[in-house]
Parts: C-alpha cells; sequence; structure tokens
C-alpha cells in the first residue's frame, strides 16, 4: 500500500488560508481557557507592566519641566519625579518578569495538554491510517509543529498583547501632551504602517519557502541517515553526498534571500522613524519659540512616538510568526479531527475463555476501494493447530494477520473465532486473544525484564526468568553487566538474533490461545533456530497457530499450510500432500532447494 501524506494535512511552510486562521485561533484559545485563572492573570500583569512602563516619558517630561522652570530649577521636583520614574520601571520590570515566567508556564501547560492529545489520538487511529502516513509525518506533528506552537504561545502572543496595548497607550499619551505635534506625527504613520503592511507580504512567501526546504532538507537528510550502511556499502557516498548539496544551497539560498529582503526593511523603517523624529523635533522647537508646548512636553511626546514606533515596526514579524503557528496549530487539529477507529459494535461481548477456533468465510478484502487484495477466502483453523501461510510477497499473507486481529475490517464475509464473528466482541479482548513474535522486532527504552514482562501484565522475576531459558536466551541475559536489569536502548548493542530470541521470550509470557508467526526466524541464524525450535514447540502447544514464512523449512510439521497467491488460497493440505501434487507449493519449495 502506497505511502502519502496525511490527508488533508498542509505540509509544513504551506499557507494557512485566511478563513482558516479564525476558526483555528478559536480552538487555540479553548486551550487557554482551560487554565483561564492563568490567563487573567497574564492579563493583569501585561496591563500592570505597560502602564507603568508609559507613565516613564510622562514623569521625565514632568522632570525636564521643573529644570526649564522660569523660577529656576526646582531640584525637589526633579527629585521626586526622578525617584518616581525609576520605582515605576522597575515595577514595570518585575511585572514583565512575572509575567515571562507565566507565559512560559502556561504555554507549557498548553504544549503538554496539546501534545498529549495526539498522542492518544494517535493510539486511537485506525492501523488504515497509520498505514497511510508518510514516514515521519506524524513525528512531525508531535515535536515541529507544537514546538512551533509552543514558541508562539509563549513569546508571539505575548507581544503581540504587550505591542497593542502599548500602540494604544502611546497614542493616549501623545494626544494628552501635545495634540498639535500628533498631527505632525501622523505625517510619518501611513508610511510606516505601509513598509510594514508591503514587508509582510513580501516576506511571507519567503520565509514559507524556507521553512519548506528547511523540512526538505530534514526529511532528506533523516532518509539517509537510517540507511547509512546500505549507502555505503553500495558505494554510493558522492552521489548521496552530491544531492544533499543540491537541497543544502536550495536551502542556503532560500535562507538568505529571506534575510536579505528582511534586512533591506529593516533600514528602511528606521529611516522613517528618524525622519518622524526630526519632525517632531522641528515642529517641536517651532511650538516652544512661541510658547505653545514646553520642552518637557517635547520630550514625553519623542518617548511616546519611540514607544508607539517599535511594536508598529515589529508588528510584520510577529503577525508571520504567528500564522506560521496558526498553520502549524491547523496541522495538528487536522489529525485530532481524524475519525478515530471505529468504536465497538453496541452490545460488543468481552471475549473470555477462548478456545482457539478460527473460521474465514467467503472473507473479500481490499486497501483501496475496487482493489481486492483478498478475493472469496475460506478456511478452517482448528484449536490447537498450527496453520502456514506461504506464498510469494504481496499475496496477501500478513493481510489475514490484520484481519483476525481486526486491524482492518473485511468488505465482504466474515471471520469467526470460537463461533462468533470477530465483529462481536470488543477489539480490546479480541487482540488481548492474541500474542506474535514479528520479524521486525519492537524493544522499548527499559530493562530486559521490563522488555521480556510486556507479554504479561503482573509478571514474576522467576516467570521471565522461565521464558528467558525457553527461548534459550537466559545465558546471554546473565552475562551482561546488570543482566535482566540492564537498559537497552532502541536494542542498543544486540544482534537481530538476540533481539528475535527477547521477542520470543516475552510471547512465551503471554497466555494468549492464538500465536502468531510473522518470519519470526527470519533474523536467526541456522544453529540459533535449531536451538529455539523445541522451546517454538513449546510455545506453540495448546495455541492456535499462525505462520507467515518464506522459509518452508519452518512449516513442514504444520496441520495445514495455506498456499496464498493472488489473494486465494491455490493450495491447502501438508507439507507431503502439497509436495505429492507437484503444484505451486512443490515449485516454491524446489526453487528454495534446488
Amino acid at each position: 500500500m502506497p505511502k502519502i501524506d496525511y490527508a488533508g494535512v498542509p505540509r509544513t511552510g504551506e499557507a494557512l488560508p485566511k478563513k482558516n486562521r479564525r476558526a483555528v485561533a478559536a480552538r487555540l484559545a479553548r486551550y487557554y481557557m482551560m487554565y483561564k485563572w492563568r490567563v487573567a492573570a497574564a492579563f493583569a500583569l501585561m496591563l500592570g507592566s505597560n502602564l507603568f512602563a508609559l507613565l516613564g516619558p510622562w514623569l521625565s517630561g514632568k522632570a525636564i519641566d521643573a529644570i526649564d522652570s522660569p523660577a529656576g530649577v526646582d531640584f525637589a521636583a526633579v527629585g521626586y519625579y526622578c525617584l518616581l520614574m525609576a520605582v515605576f520601571y522597575v515595577v514595570s520590570a518585575g511585572l514583565s518578569y512575572l509575567l515571562s515566567v507565566l507565559m512560559v508556564k502556561l504555554s507549557q501547560r498548553i504544549v503538554k495538554t496539546m501534545r498529549q492529545d495526539v498522542f492518544d489520538k494517535i493510539l486511537a487511529l485506525p492501523v488504515g491510517d497509520i498505514d497511510r502516513v508518510a514516514a515521519g509525518d506524524l513525528i512531525n506533528r508531535i515535536s515541529y509543529d507544537i514546538s512551533t506552537v509552543n514558541a508562539s504561545l509563549s513569546n508571539d502572543v505575548l507581544q503581540a498583547a504587550t505591542g497593542i496595548v502599548t500602540v494604544i497607550g502611546a497614542l493616549v499619551g501623545m494626544i494628552a501632551v501635545s495634540p498639535p505635534l500628533l498631527g505632525v506625527f501622523a505625517v510619518t504613520i501611513p508610511i510606516s504602517l505601509l513598509i510594514t503592511v508591503l514587508r509582510g507580504k513580501t516576506m511571507r512567501p519567503l520565509f514559507r519557502k524556507r521553512s519548506a526546504k528547511l523540512a526538505e532538507l530534514n526529511g532528506f537528510s533523516e532518509e539517509m541517515l537510517s540507511g547509512l550502511n546500505t549507502i555505503r556499502a553500495y558505494g554510493r557516498e558522492e552521489e548521496i553526498t552530491a544531492k544533499f548539496r543540491v537541497k543544502n544551497t536550495e536551502a542556503a539560498d532560500a535562507y538568505y534571500k529571506a534575510d536579505y529582503i528582511a534586512s533591506l526593511i529593516g533600514p528602511s523603517v528606521n529611516f522613517v522613524n528618524n525622519f518622524g523624529t526630526v519632525l517632531i523635533s522641528a515642529a517641536g522647537a517651532f511650538f516652544y519659540l512661541y510658547g505653545k508646548i514646553g520642552l518637557g512636553a517635547i520630550s514625553s511626546f519623542l518617548l511616546y512616538a519611540r514607544r508607539f514606533s517599535g511594536p508598529v515596526n515589529e508588528f510584520a514579524n510577529i503577525i508571520r510568526e504567528i500564522q506560521s503557528a496558526l498553520a502549524a496549530a491547523e496541522r495538528v487539529f487536522r489529525l485530532l479531527d481524524r475519525p478515530s477507529e471505529a468504536a465497538d459494535a453496541p452490545g460488543a461481548k468481552v471475549l473470555s475463555d477462548v478456545k482457539g477456533k478460527v473460521e474465514f468465510k467467503n472473507v473479500r478484502f481490499g486497501y483501496e476501494e475496487g482493489e481486492d487484495v483478498i478475493g472469496d477466502l475460506s478456511f478452517t483453523a482448528e484449536p490447537g493447530q498450527t496453520v502456514a501461510i506461504v506464498g510469494p510477497t504481496g499475496a496477501g499473507k500478513t493481510t489475514l494477520v490484520n484481519l483476525m486481529m481486526r486491524f482492518y475490517d473485511p468488505r465482504g464475509g466474515s471471520i469467526l473465532l470460537d463461533g462468533e464473528d470477530i465483529r462481536g466482541y470488543t477489539r480490546k479482548s479480541l487482540r488481548a486473544a492474541f500474542t506474535m513474535v514479528l520479524q521486525d522486532t519492537w524493544l522499548f527504552e527499559g530493562t530486559v525484564f521490563e522488555n521480556i514482562a510486556y507479554g504479561k501484565e503482573g509478571a514474576t522475576r522467576g516467570e521471565v526468568k522461565r521464558a528467558a531459558e525457553e527461548a534459550h536466551i537466559a545465558d546471554f541475559i546473565e552475562g551482561l553487566p546488570d543482566g535482566y536489569d540492564t537498559v537497552l536502548t532502541d536494542g542498543g548493542s544486540l544482534s537481530k538474533g538476540q533481539k528475535q530470541l527477547l521477542t520470543i521470550a516475552r510471547a512465551m509470557l503471554s497466555p494468549a490461545k492464538l500465536l502468531i508467526l510473522d518470519e519470526a526466524t527470519s533474523n536467526v541464524d541456522t544453529r540459533t533456530e535449531l536451538l529455539i525450535r523445541d522451546a517454538m514447540a513449546r510455545l506453540m502447544k495448546g495455541r492456535t497457530c499462525f505462520v507467515i514464512a518464506h522459509r518452508l523449512t519452518t512449516v513442514r510439521s504444520a496441520d495445514l499450510i495455506l498456499v496464498v497467491k493472488g489473494g486465494d488460497i491455490v493450495e491447502r493440505g501438508r507439507h507431503e500432500e502439497l509436495l505429492q501434487r507437484e503444484g505451486f507449493y512443490s515449485e516454491i519449495y524446489e526453487a528454495q532447494f534446488e
């Protein structure tokens, strides 16, 4: 089945349509409202910090007026205003610090909740959806996208809110100080706003392209590094290096162009702001000469004008970052909105006292509509029987197992367990009736004991040791530095065969009556395979076993061999019977042992 990008989820670097921004922002706001008291405290701290800071220019003007007094310098007034100004700035800085700490904690709580929601959703998704996701796409949702949202929640939203309060407060201050000077300052405001708007329009596609190129470079690097041994084995280092050089150059060029244009816009905005300062100073001097305004008012107005211009200049950057965060949040939300695995049927029973009889009745299934992988398949596995499923790659062998465990449901026909349709059981209890050993071993970061004990809830030390002995891995474990308490990190330095033996030991602990062996000995050498045959026989005893294998030496003793080709069973029987028929099975057997 082809790997495709997650349906409906835009790639990293794609634009977020305007119509979606409000919906995504509203949904993020609901996460904020989960911590409404902290949000209220953050708003109060932000408001207080800005108001105290905005009183500074007014007090500065008062201090200058006290110096420029016709009666001479009023040192007491100057000292009073300067002390008050210092106190206000200290209080503003303190509130700003508390606000930053609170916002970091608040954003982390929101991101923690969001990340948990995403992880829980992934576990609840249908296996079919998981199979259709491009490699690393889900990890990108949990890591990169949520990290982008986190950065915006802790920084950009705060800057935007602070900027709005600062702009409004500075505007009020300028109006209060000198409406005529505000008229002069208004000449440069439209120019600043125009540059800001044009800056946003110019920079947005450049930064979007930069993000996309970086994502391509990261994806290529991850893919190549995961296959490094294969690349070296085929001597393709130079070829891969050349491809990396191209993608690296594209990413560097995208970064350069975005940063270059940004560096050109900055001086333009600064020029306009400085020109505005010149106009205000000139007009202020003119009004001062005619007694229309004092030096303190001019000073206060200039300080307020600077405070007004700062957030306006940064507005384009902040909006761009927030838009990037909204796009990342939309990708997360679209994943969260994917339908979970279908609920159990009303009245579904908890499977218990499993006997182990499995029946396929006219089962038909396809991953894509109109493209059947399995067509009209029927067979019966009696309790305790070993059923081997053999056939060429892509014949549908693993699909049979996925259907039995209800990772997928058939499009036609039915699958019965102990005489009842498996759709009448809860999925959790049905899957608990199976244990498996797969070709692709999975070991998690934890001790050897924890990895083996994963096969049975509440397994004791003694049970784990007995399972390890039956799997012929006990001697190896006891030779490790900390024995069963040795911590494995992604399998550590274990060989493939050793990892496989650990998963076999894990399966031996499970009380499940149904056993699936999917190429379970493919990573085990001949000597190890001989050592575990008797252990596998004990493992299979009393269980209904389904063995998927390419190596026909592992299926000779099976009670029933199903030869699958093109999604249909073309032959069935025991090993000797199938050889005598000289059919497809016989062809496979002879091809392996010629």
